[in-house]
């Protein structure tokens, strides 16, 4: 028997507001959030794997991206999440060749993806497929 098992690893990141991280990531994505018994979020993935949101007072946005949802059409993924009041024309120096609704085109070298960030700037995106 070992000690060091994988079995129920999960990812996790901070922000510097838990009530906006609920609210965004529950309202605004639609993704089921849970308070754990320690106070912390826990974002339940459509998969059943859960993400770890806690609140740190130092927070500091990541600089790559922390969460990726696949989706069928990014262009109408796009437009949704726009309707919902997200930006997702987030870079512009670079701008990693976005077009005006900050949609990078794959063109057979990889998938179309757009980032956007969540309240507490961390980046997340939406990528086809």
């Amino acid at each position: 028997m070992t000690a060091f098992t994988t079995a129920h690893a999960f990812s996790g990141f901070s922000v510097d507001d838990a009530a906006a991280a609920k609210t965004f990531y529950g309202e605004t994505l639609g993704l089921e959030v849970e308070e754990n018994a320690m106070g912390f979020l826990e974002l339940v993935l459509p998969s059943g794997a859960h993400v770890l949101v806690y609140s740190k007072p130092n927070h500091e946005p990541a600089g790559f991206t922390i969460l990726n949802f696949p989706v069928d059409d990014v262009d109408a993924a796009v437009a949704e999440l726009n309707d919902r009041g997200v930006v997702t024309k987030i870079y512009t120096e670079p701008d990693f060749g976005t077009d005006e609704k900050g949609i990078a085109r794959g063109n057979g070298h990889g998938p179309d993806i757009a980032w956007f960030r969540d309240p507490a700037g961390n980046v997340l995106a939406v990528l086809q497929g």
